[in-house]
C-alpha cells in the first residue's frame, strides 16, 4: 500500500517576525487563506485517502497541526522531541510504517514548497510510487525541471532512461556557482533536487542500515515501541542522540540504486519575504500586499505582510521594501537584506532573549 509522510519540522527563521518557534512557517496562512502545510497536503489528497497520509513534525507543534488537517488521524501524526535533520525524520517515518505495513510503499514529501498544477504533481508522484514498488532496492527523487540557472539548489543529473519520465540518477550536486549553473540550465540532464522521494520502507531502511547503523538501530527500537505505552521513553531516551544529518548527505549520494522521476511543475521554495512574488501576484506597481488593509502612495515593489484584519499600513514613496507586521514586532528592510534574518534575529536574542522569537 501507497504512504505519503509531509516532514514538517523547518523553523523558518527567514519568515519572522511571522514565523516563531510557537508557530513555524509552514504554519503561516499566507497564501489564499491556506498554509503550505494544508497546500501539501491537499496535493496529496488528490491521490490517496487521509488514513494514508502522515506529518512528521516537532513534538510541540503537533496539536496545531491536527487542528491544521483534521481529516488526518492522529495516530499519523509523529512527533520529534528534537529536530535531527531529514535522515532521522525519514528513517523514523519509514521505521514506524515498516512496522505497520511491512509491504508498505512510501512518498517523502516537504510542507514548505508551493508547486502547480497538482494534476502534474499526483502524474508524477504516481510514477515515482510505480517505480518504487517495481524496484524493489530502489530509492526514487523526484527531479524539478529546470527553468532558470539557480545557484541555491541542489541538482540531479539524471543517467540512462528505466521507462518514461524515469532515468537513473548519474550524481547529486550542491548549490553551483554561476557558471555551472547556467550549464545546468541550459542541458536537459539535469534537475532541480526537490527533497521529494518514493521508496519501499524496507528499502530505505536497509540503505539506513548500511550507512548510519546507529540510527537505524534506533529508531527501529523506538518503532517497536511506538504504538505502546513506552513510546516516549524510548523517544527521549534514543532520538535526540542521533547524529544530525540530511538524507541527501547520509543516504541518497551514497545508495546503490536511485533513480529520478522528472515532475514538470512549477515549485517555488517560500523559504524568505522576497520568495513571496514568485507564488503571489503584484500590482502594476510591483507591490503585493499579503494583508486586509493596505494602501501604497508612489511606493514601488513593496511587499507588505499582516495578519490583523484591522490594522491599516500604508506606505507613501518607498521603494523595494518588507514590511511585515505581527502583534508584537515589526520588521523594515530592504529587499536586498532580507537574507539577513538569521544576524537579526541572533541580535534579537542578545537584546531581548526569547522574547519575540
Amino acid at each position: 500500500m501507497a504512504h505519503a509522510v509531509i516532514m514538517a519540522g523547518g523553523a523558518g527563521t527567514r519568515l519572522w517576525p511571522l514565523s516563531r518557534k510557537a508557530r513555524p512557517k509552514q504554519l503561516l496562512r499566507l497564501f489564499g487563506g491556506k498554509s503550505l502545510l494544508r497546500g501539501a497536503y491537499e496535493r496529496l489528497a488528490a491521490l490517496l485517502p487521509p488514513e494514508q497520509i502522515y506529518v512528521i513534525t516537532g513534538a510541540k507543534y503537533l496539536p496545531l497541526v491536527a487542528r491544521e488537517l483534521p481529516e488526518v488521524p492522529t495516530e499519523n501524526l509523529f512527533g520529534e522531541p528534537q529536530g535531527r535533520d531529514t535522515a532521522n525524520a525519514v528513517a523514523l517515518s519509514a521505521a514506524i510504517l515498516h512496522e505497520r505495513d511491512p509491504d508498505s510503499v512510501m512518498g517523502i514529501f516537504t510542507a514548505d514548497h508551493v508547486i502547480t498544477p497538482t494534476d502534474k504533481f499526483t502524474a508524477a508522484v504516481s510514477r515515482a510510487f510505480e517505480t518504487a514498488a517495481q524496484h524493489a532496492q530502489s530509492l526514487v527523487t523526484l527531479g524539478i525541471t529546470v527553468r532558470s540557472p539557480e545557484t541555491a539548489f541542489g541538482y540531479v543529473k539524471r543517467g540512462k532512461a528505466i521507462a518514461d519520465s524515469v532515468f537513473a540518477v548519474d550524481e547529486f550536486t550542491e548549490k553551483p556557482d554561476p557558471v555551472r549553473a547556467q550549464l545546468y540550465a541550459a542541458s536537459d540532464d539535469y534537475y532541480w533536487n526537490s527533497g521529494m522521494f518514493a521508496w519501499r520502507s524496507a528499502a530505505i531502511l536497509d540503505e539506513v542500515k548500511l550507512n548510519l547503523p546507529v540510527t537505524h538501530t534506533g529508531v527501529t527500537e523506538i518503532a517497536r515501541h511506538w504504538d505502546t505505552p513506552q513510546r516516549e521513553d524510548k523517544l527521549h531516551e534514543i532520538y535526540p542522540k542521533l547524529q544530525k544529518i540530511s538524507i541527501d548527505f547520509a543516504v541518497m549520494e551514497r545508495a546503490r540504486e536511485v533513480y529520478v522521476v522528472e515532475m514538470d511543475c512549477a515549485w517555488a521554495d517560500v523559504g524568505s519575504w522576497t520568495q513571496l512574488n514568485s507564488v503571489l501576484e503584484t500590482d502594476e506597481q510591483g507591490n503585493l500586499a499579503v494583508a486586509e488593509r493596505v494602501l501604497n502612495l508612489g511606493s514601488t515593489g513593496v511587499t507588505v505582510v499582516s495578519e490583523s484584519p484591522e490594522h491599516l499600513i500604508a506606505t507613501v514613496g518607498l521603494k523595494d521594501l518588507v514590511i511585515v507586521h505581527a502583534d508584537d514586532a515589526t520588521l523594515v528592510c530592504k529587499k536586498r537584506d532580507a537574507q539577513s534574518l538569521k544576524e537579526l534575529i541572533a541580535r534579537i536574542r542578545e537584546a531581548y532573549d526569547e522574547r519575540y522569537l
